[in-house]
């Protein structure tokens, strides 16, 4: 599944990256999501889901280590970088949204509180 993920990665902007630290961050992802898996969910169960998840995962993990989260536009004439805190949801935060029904939960929750 992690070569699956790493192809996907690659192809979503991860091209041109070092492939050594992209497959170590395609395969940490892998496992930060199968550990959230809800009991009896594999991977392949996930309707296509899980790699998109993992290759959104690896990919924000890079973006952040680079120095680029919250980098909302580039522009190469006159030379201009926006950044933005908040603009648009992080891809981790995506990828928990996309796997959302196939991952238990560990949010906070009210218990005997009555509604």
């Amino acid at each position: 599944m992690t070569q699956q993920v790493m192809e996907l990665a690659q192809a979503l902007g991860g091209a041109g990256q070092d492939e050594h630290t992209l497959r170590t961050l395609c395969a940490a992802a892998c496992q930060a999501l199968e550990r959230r898996l809800r009991p009896g969910v594999a991977p392949e169960d996930c309707a296509g889901a899980y790699p998109l998840a993992a290759a959104w995962l690896a990919l924000d993990w890079l973006r952040g280590s680079q120095g680029l989260e919250g980098i909302t536009a580039l522009s190469a004439g006159d030379l201009s970088v926006r950044r933005e805190a908040g603009g648009e949801a992080r891809l981790s935060q995506r990828a928990m949204e996309l796997m959302g029904p196939y991952l238990r939960d560990e949010g906070f929750v009210f218990q005997g509180v009555e509604g």
